[in-house]
């Protein structure tokens, strides 16, 4: 324990360190909404500016390192440095003389970025998969689309069904005002949107073709075809 104490919290290891532990700390922080993490809410914003996250934001996306929030990619790139660093600080450059050991120490710090970068391109890939499923649409916009039904049912309890946002696609929370349930693989038109819980009312869609019709005229949009 005195050993990894030691390494950790010595150069070149230390920086990493740091910012790891800042990274754990922030994401504790914004899980207990003391920090605002970039989906609204209160608490404290530490939002930078343009010169601040959005800036890194930016260089981050000329890395292949975008469509992740900022410190998610900063923690990762923290922990694979830093683990990169440890085990260069711990096997390598303990013995060496002080000062070959900072210098040696330097560049192992800079070059620990090296194999991090790829490390967290992999990390982030079904991570940014996940947010663009995630990602908040205009509720209002869908209202007239065509989906198809996924759940083995769509009752007026249960229900949920694929619907093509001219993206990734969207799987749908979707019940029926009363009536016969409608089986997989069926065509729905959504008609409303309840905010209160959190679903949609749907029809068949040759009980509304004016709507499903409407829809298609749309420009952008597309329609889900089995």
């Amino acid at each position: 324990m005195n050993e990894f104490l030691t390494v950790a919290l010595t150069f070149p290891t230390l920086p990493y360190s740091i910012v790891l532990a800042f990274s754990v700390l922030y994401w504790l922080l914004a899980a207990l909404g003391v920090v605002d993490h970039g989906s609204g809410g209160h608490g404290l914003d530490l939002q930078l500016g343009d010169d601040g996250l959005h800036g890194i934001s930016g260089m981050f996306s000329r890395l292949g390192l975008g469509g992740a929030p900022v410190m998610l990619v900063i923690a990762l790139l923290a922990f694979f440095g830093w683990t990169v660093t440890y085990f260069v600080h711990l096997l390598l450059l303990q013995p060496l003389p002080a000062t070959l050991r900072w210098l040696a120490g330097s560049a192992t710090a800079v070059l620990a970025l090296l194999p991090a970068i790829p490390l967290t391109i992999l990390v982030l890939r079904p991570v940014r998969r996940l947010l663009l499923r995630l990602r908040p649409v205009a509720q209002a916009s869908l209202l007239g689309r065509v989906g198809v039904v996924a759940s083995p049912q769509v009752t007026a309890q249960v229900g949920h069904a694929n619907v093509d946002d001219g993206g990734a696609g969207l799987i749908l929370q979707v019940r029926i005002g009363g009536g016969e349930p409608l089986a997989r693989g069926e065509r729905v038109v959504l008609l409303d949107y309840l905010p209160q819980h959190n679903h949609y009312l749907v029809a068949r869609e040759q009980d509304h073709p004016t709507l499903s019709f409407h829809a298609s005229l749309i420009p952008g949009d597309k329609e889900i075809h089995r």
